[in-house]
């Protein structure tokens, strides 16, 4: 599978963005796909997970302010953020998993300023 994301940028404290992220090739065996974040010098994190049923999960610090969506017939899954804060910045990863296996898209670096 490979994955495609866009829609990073700059935004100001308090503004709104949305990440994509397409999924092309093997798509029928992706389980669940997430969004994953690596601030400057610090270690990646998930941020956002959905399932193939569409079950998600979020870290503590962005629920009530991201959301993470799907649209099978596009294959695509988004990121919808909110309420941005200049803690948010870093470079925006998504993911696909496959019985175990993680495929990375490239990443697309998002930047709040206060």
């Amino acid at each position: 599978v490979q994955l495609q994301a866009s829609g990073g940028g700059l935004v100001q404290a308090g503004e709104s963005l949305r990440l994509s992220c397409a999924a092309s090739g093997s798509v029928d065996s992706i389980i669940s796909m997430g969004w994953y974040r690596r601030a400057s010098g610090q270690v990646r994190e998930v941020v956002a997970t959905i399932g193939s049923g569409g079950s998600t999960n979020y870290i503590d610090f962005v629920k009530g302010r991201f959301t993470i969506s799907r649209d099978n017939a596009k294959n695509t899954v988004y990121l919808q953020m909110n309420s941005l804060k200049p803690e948010d910045t870093a470079v925006y990863y998504c993911a696909a998993e496959q019985y175990g296996r993680y495929t990375w898209g490239q990443g697309t670096l998002v930047t709040v300023s206060s």
